[in-house]
């Protein structure tokens, strides 16, 4: 069952001490299940008052076990179903008074909604959401626009994936890597995303709804499968021992 208890006090017993996690520690668990998960990551769900941990005197933060298991369950239902932060806070809110509401049925990005809108019906952020998981102000995301390496939706929204983009693209930021180095890498993208896309059309074009979703699952397939081969090819190149 899951707990979901928001931060504690800070002057706990020293057995609930002892158990605190910083916020890399955190990180290297969680990454045994998300991969892709960031600092600033964390850090948005922090700011989204989806969790709350302990600060010391100095200010860093330290995690408590059910910090943790909290935001695994916060990218589970991100990862599995797709949902916005908004009904995930709703869920959790509910099991703290101890009560439990229904999971909504999974999205999947890039579903076509009833209506025939192009764009996907689940996982889209705003603009403001994704400034704040990225930690960037309108004119660096601008920025990236004009590299294309973030794009919005036709109704000014992001799909959720963005949210990746942005904090992986502040992340090389670090290293002095600027955006405009990183058309190349977008380029690529483009065409390995072409080359998917070809070996699924025929399945996307086709009147059986069962053989559309088998054409999706495949493209995700492969698409996990490029992204292996892509970071396989640069550590090879780099000379960088596989993990």
């Amino acid at each position: 069952m899951l707990h979901t208890p928001r931060g504690g006090a800070a002057g706990g017993t020293a057995t609930m001490d002892s158990r605190l996690m910083s916020i890399g520690t955190v990180l290297n668990v969680l990454r045994e299940e998300f991969p892709e998960v960031t600092i600033s990551k964390i850090r948005f769900l922090e700011s989204e008052g989806l969790i709350e941990p302990q600060r010391t005197p100095s200010g860093y933060r330290k995690f408590s076990p059910d910090d943790v298991e909290r935001l695994a369950h916060v990218l589970r239902m991100q990862r599995d179903h797709y949902l916005p932060l908004k009904v995930i806070k709703e869920q959790l809110d509910a099991l703290e008074r101890g009560e439990t509401l229904p999971v909504p049925a999974p999205g999947r990005p890039g579903d076509v909604g009833e209506e025939g809108d192009d764009g996907p019906t689940a996982a889209r952020v705003g603009r403001d959401e994704l400034l704040a998981a990225a930690g960037i102000d309108e004119a660096e995301l601008a920025e990236w626009e004009s590299y294309g390496l973030i794009a919005p939706l036709s109704d000014g929204a992001y799909d959720a994936s963005a949210v990746l983009v942005a904090e992986l693209v502040s992340e090389l930021g670090r290293f002095g890597i600027e955006p405009r180095h990183l058309r190349v890498m977008r380029a690529a993208a483009d065409r390995e995303a072409g080359l998917i896309d070809s070996v699924v059309a025929p399945l996307k074009v086709h009147r059986n709804p069962q053989t559309r979703a088998l054409a999706q699952a495949r493209a995700k397939e492969m698409a996990g499968l490029t992204v292996r081969l892509h970071a396989a090819l640069v550590q090879t190149a780099l000379g960088v021992r596989l993990p």
